[in-house]
């Protein structure tokens, strides 16, 4: 029999953490963070890490494993992960990942295929070159005019991405988004999905609320800590919570405007992570509302109990 995977997902603020301690509680389970950027030490506030209290002795993994100067793949997720699934279930424990981040639980759950694995070293040198010649703008509007959908995903200082993606479409004649689409995903697992989703507005509500808790709770000078460390162009730091906040830390913008931008692309990510989650995950849903949530949460834990038992 194939390993059951329990995973909670859904967009960001709607409660996926809270629930993946009742499920871990209930069934004996051990929690895998499914988000990319809680791995990074020292990225807790902004990433809305889950604290020592908040976890209730329950053993969580993929959190803090690297620094934020380092880079970290979608690949790397994707080996690390299945590794804790294994050995959680040779403990005889129930793996849980929660998080946001699609493509990395997409890839942890199912037999993904990347093509890191033919790697064309000439022409990746080439573009490192014209990087240094033009500076990264450049190369970045070069794949929003081959591949704007895959661009859209990638900040313009993400150089590394952009690479990539250029070097596959240089290669295959295909898109990113394309190469993706067209495969056919099977598991080694046996998932069960559960999805948490939110009127938009109330949705909306909860977000605006959680960033000003985030900058009550020390966010920016988190992000200042890693801007004087000389972290502006890593890779952690283009994450939705810190860059917003660069312009102001240059003395460009005002703090206003800088929490301003994280709210709307807080609530722009959160409509993003819903339509991947829709499009692409066979995922049982569940609506969460302001004066139901504990309920809801006892009718997910019933239903879970008999997808366990009889899958």
């Amino acid at each position: 029999m194939k390993q059951k995977v329990v995973t909670v997902v859904g967009p960001t603020g709607v409660g996926k953490t809270s629930l993946s301690i009742e499920i871990a509680k209930t069934f004996d389970g051990e929690i895998i963070s499914g988000d990319s950027m809680q791995i990074y030490q020292g990225m807790d506030v902004g990433t809305a890490k889950i604290t020592e209290e908040e976890q209730q002795g329950i053993n969580h993994y993929m959190l803090d494993i690297i620094s934020p100067e380092q880079t970290f793949s979608v690949v790397d997720f994707q080996q690390m992960v299945r590794k804790h699934i294994d050995a959680i279930s040779n403990r005889k424990k129930l793996p849980i990942i929660v998080g946001g981040t699609g493509l990395y639980i997409q890839a942890a759950l199912y037999n993904y295929q990347f093509t890191d694995n033919k790697r064309d070293e000439t022409y990746q040198k080439e573009l490192e070159k014209e990087v240094e010649q033009k500076g990264a703008y450049a190369l970045y509007q070069r794949l929003k005019e081959v591949d704007p959908k895959q661009a859209e995903k990638i900040h313009p200082n993400n150089v590394r991405r952009v690479i990539r993606s250029l070097e596959v479409y240089e290669r295959t004649g295909k898109s990113m988004a394309t190469y993706h689409e067209k495969q056919t995903l099977t598991s080694q697992y046996d998932p069960i999905l559960i999805g948490l989703e939110m009127d938009r507005p109330l949705l909306y509500q909860q977000i605006n609320e959680r960033v000003d808790i985030m900058m009550e709770n020390g966010l920016l000078e988190e992000v200042s800590h890693l801007y004087k460390q000389g972290l502006v162009n890593s890779q952690s730091m283009q994450a939705i919570g810190y860059k917003e906040f660069i312009p102001y830390l240059k003395g460009e913008e005002s703090l206003e405007r800088a929490v301003e931008l994280l709210k709307r692309n807080s609530r722009r990510y959160a409509k993003r992570q819903y339509t991947w989650f829709k499009n692409k995950m066979d995922v049982h849903w569940y609506t969460i509302t302001s004066d139901d949530k504990n309920k809801k949460i006892s009718t997910i834990l019933k239903d879970l109990a008999g997808m366990i038992d009889n899958k």
